[in-house]
């Protein structure tokens, strides 16, 4: 059962969410295992991303969010009944969209859609998606088809059946991804990895390389010295962090994501589903590696 800790109090300007649903991703386990100062102490509890709807505020100007359905991008402890949020880390969730669709979204989508946005992606335009069957990576691969670009993406065997449907240009078994010819306009990584050095020369001049996670590891600590060798194509290495970008910013495409999906022209993918006590069997079929779609506590 779930360790039982007081009830959530909320200060002027926040509000209590009753949860519904919370999401399960890499960044949870990463924090677990300690791999992020500061999220390692005694009692912390993992969980960055809830759904469910406003129970209680904290004063009159919170009042708006009372009762409201939302999906709430908490960084910590949404592993639980109740959490407390600023109202600025709220996205209201649209009518017909239920709790477990939005955090099928969630932060995979957001950072599916800032890493398009940062690469500043244009129609017709060739784009590479490694980790394409993972949470993000179906994300960019529904959104870059949906804005018109021609869509190579990487998987595994057994994920590739998922991405059928899509509108992908070719599938590529991640086997055989690295003797993949070039010549992409945009490529956007959620892996990393050792293989980061080899994928960079993939650019076509002028191409850029959206870096936003780090599923396989670091890469090798001189990677970018072959990066340097494509000096004269003049091409672009970005890191994205959902950290670095404004709150107003992430509630107004964070809604636009949901509208999308309202009218299926974005698909949430669950992959399975646990109830909350069973979090640590969700934690183990995450890190297996081998769930299509966003694996989703039930609370």
């Amino acid at each position: 059962m779930p360790g039982e800790v007081p009830a959530r109090v909320p200060q002027a300007g926040q509000v209590v969410v009753a949860v519904e649903a919370a999401g399960v991703g890499l960044v949870d386990a990463f924090q677990r295992r300690g791999l992020f100062p500061g999220f390692d102490q005694p009692g912390f509890v993992p969980g960055a991303e809830v759904a469910g709807k406003v129970t209680r505020v904290g004063s009159e100007d919170a009042r708006e969010w009372l009762g409201k359905h939302v999906f709430a991008l908490v960084r910590t402890g949404g592993y639980a009944e109740e959490v407390v949020a600023e109202p600025a880390q709220l996205i209201p969730i649209p009518p017909g969209l239920s709790s477990v669709e939005a955090i099928a979204l969630g932060i995979n989508a957001l950072v599916a859609q800032f890493s398009l946005l940062r690469a500043g992606l244009r129609a017709g335009e060739r784009v590479l998606v490694r980790g394409a069957g993972g949470g993000i990576g179906m994300s960019v691969v529904q959104l870059a088809v949906s804005q018109g670009a021609r869509v190579t993406a990487i998987t595994t065997e057994a994920r590739a059946s998922s991405l059928a449907g899509l509108g992908i240009e070719s599938v590529v078994d991640r086997q055989a991804a690295s003797g993949l010819p070039g010549g992409f306009d945009v490529i956007v990584d959620p892996v990393a990895g050792p293989q980061l050095a080899t994928f960079l020369q993939k650019l076509r001049p002028n191409g850029r390389y959206v870096l936003n996670g780090v599923a396989a590891g670091f890469p090798a600590p001189d990677f970018g010295t072959g990066f340097l060798t494509g000096f004269a194509h003049s091409p672009t290495l970005s890191l994205l962090s959902l950290d670095s970008i404004d709150p107003a910013e992430q509630s107004a495409v964070g809604q636009s994501l949901f509208e999308l999906a309202v009218t299926r022209r974005l698909v949430p993918r669950v992959g399975k589903t646990f109830p909350l006590e069973q979090a640590a069997q969700a934690h183990a079929v995450l890190e297996e590696g081998q769930v299509t779609g966003k694996i989703v506590l039930l609370v």
